[in-house]
């Protein structure tokens, strides 16, 4: 069934980028209550949680990885879902957890979209590495992903899948140095190769 949109409404929605802010809406609708109630009324745009949009009647529906990203920036796709878009296990997982810096996570952290539950972690800046661009998102490494998973579940819930044949273990190595001692014994059970000194990681030969 195709949808009614006055000119004004429309004007005002190509103004707008796929995934949009309150504060975008304020700059191009006045009266930004009533244009965001109408608008998603009619179902011309997708409220992702409070003050975050998706501009969909234009745009559609971005990547899950993509509306991750914009939720809690800067922040990057890690964990199960990266060692899964790497190819390094074959399950699907159904929880993408975004590592992010913001402090704004709280009991906000879980936000749901598109049958995917899309978890927030924060993380220290010390640890906030290892990603890459992907068209509209980031993510992480292969091997950044099995050092956030250590980090954040304590454990690799995975471990008995991970494809080891398709790993950097040289950048696993260095990656691992920043890694508490416990968690670094851990990547010497799963690889074999993990060095435990303290020598800093930029002087290690492997």
């Amino acid at each position: 069934m195709a949808v009614s949109v006055d000119r004004s409404t429309l004007l005002r929605l190509k103004q707008l980028p796929r995934l949009f802010r309150l504060q975008d809406a304020e700059k191009v609708a006045p009266h930004t209550a009533i244009f965001l109630a109408r608008a998603h009324k009619k179902g011309l745009i997708h409220r992702l949680n409070r003050g975050n949009y998706i501009n969909s009647f234009l745009h559609g529906f971005p990547k899950v990885e993509e509306v991750a990203c914009f939720l809690r920036p800067p922040a990057y796709v890690s964990c199960e879902w990266a060692l899964n878009y790497h190819g390094l296990i074959l399950q699907s997982p159904v929880v993408c957890t975004v590592i992010t810096l913001s402090s704004a996570v709280g009991k906000n952290r879980i936000v749901d979209y598109q049958g995917v539950t899309i978890e927030f972690s924060r993380i220290s800046q010390s640890l906030f590495f290892g990603f890459q661009q992907v068209g509209h998102f980031l993510i992480a490494s292969g091997e950044k992903a099995i050092i956030d998973t250590l980090y954040l579940r304590g454990r690799l819930p995975v471990e008995d899948e991970l494809d080891l044949e398709r790993v950097d273990l040289d950048a696993l190595s260095k990656m691992a140095f920043k890694l508490p001692r416990t968690l670094q014994s851990s990547l010497v059970r799963i690889t074999g190769r993990i060095h435990l000194d303290n020598t800093p990681a930029s002087k290690k030969r492997f």
